[in-house]
C-alpha cells in the first residue's frame, strides 16, 4: 500500500479509535430512539466490514472470530445477539491490530480486480476508498448517538 493510502487509513482509523475511547461504557449499549443500532454495534461493524472488504474475512482472514459476521455484519442488530459478545475494549484493540494488517496490503493486491463489481467498484483499491468512507460514516453515527444519549440522560 502506498504511503498516501497508508496515511489515509492511519488518520481515519486513528480518529475513529480516539472517539471510541472517549465513549463512556454506560452509553455504548443504549439504542436511542430513531437509531437502528448501538454504539457498541457500530464499533464491531466497522471492524468486521474492514476485515471483509480488504482482508477477505471470513474465508481468507482468520484474525477475527467467525461469529462477528452474525454479530456485526450487514443487517444484524444487538437485539439478536446470542452468546459471547466482545467488549468495546476488545473491539478497540482489534481495530488497532487490524490497521497494521490493512497497511500491509500491497499495491498489487489493491490493483486486483474484484470477482464481481461491488457498488460499481471494480478493484480492491476502489474498495479501500469505500472502506474509508464507510468508517467515517459510522463515526458520524456514533458521535450523533453519543450526543442523543447524553442529552437523554441529562433530561432524566
Amino acid at each position: 500500500m502506498n504511503k498516501f493510502m497508508q496515511k489515509q487509513f492511519e488518520l481515519t482509523r486513528g480518529y475513529f479509535i480516539k472517539n471510541v475511547e472517549m465513549i463512556p461504557e454506560n452509553i455504548a449499549d443504549v439504542q436511542p430512539e430513531g437509531f437502528n443500532n448501538t454504539i457498541h454495534w457500530h464499533i464491531g461493524h466497522v471492524l468486521t466490514v474492514g476485515e471483509q472488504f480488504l482482508l477477505g474475512f471470513p474465508h481468507k482472514s482468520t484474525h477475527l472470530p467467525a461469529n462477528y459476521i452474525e454479530l456485526f455484519g450487514n443487517g444484524t442488530k444487538p437485539a439478536d445477539w446470542k452468546g459471547d459478545v466482545p467488549s468495546i475494549g476488545e473491539l478497540t484493540a482489534q481495530l488497532k491490530e487490524q490497521l497494521g494488517r490493512i497497511k500491509e496490503v500491497s499495491d498489487d493486491q489493491l490493483d486486483q480486480t474484484l470477482e464481481e463489481p461491488f457498488m460499481g467498484l471494480k478493484t480492491f483499491r476502489e474498495l479501500a476508498g469505500l472502506t474509508l468512507m464507510h468508517e467515517s460514516n459510522h463515526l458520524g453515527e456514533i458521535k450523533a448517538m453519543k450526543r442523543v444519549v447524553e442529552q437523554e440522560k441529562v433530561k432524566s
